[in-house]
């Protein structure tokens, strides 16, 4: 789903960008151009954000548990 129509962003880039250590809205702003337009995308695009950063987080606890 696109989540910045103006400069075309979808959530599966913003996920992508997190994966790559992407961890804040600046930085996504930064390398990306999220919000650097309109700016009606910033909402949904920290959302994304947020849930991707706690998807992973949650993984890596799992597997740091596993090894232990």
């Amino acid at each position: 789903m696109i989540v910045c129509v103006c400069n075309n962003i979808s959530d599966r880039e913003i996920r992508q960008a997190v994966e790559l250590g992407i961890s804040s809205m600046a930085e996504l702003h930064e390398q990306l151009g999220v919000g650097t337009c309109c700016g009606k995308c910033i909402d949904y695009a920290r959302e994304v954000l947020d849930e991707h950063l706690s998807t992973l987080n949650a993984t890596e606890l799992r597997f740091q548990r596993q090894a232990a």
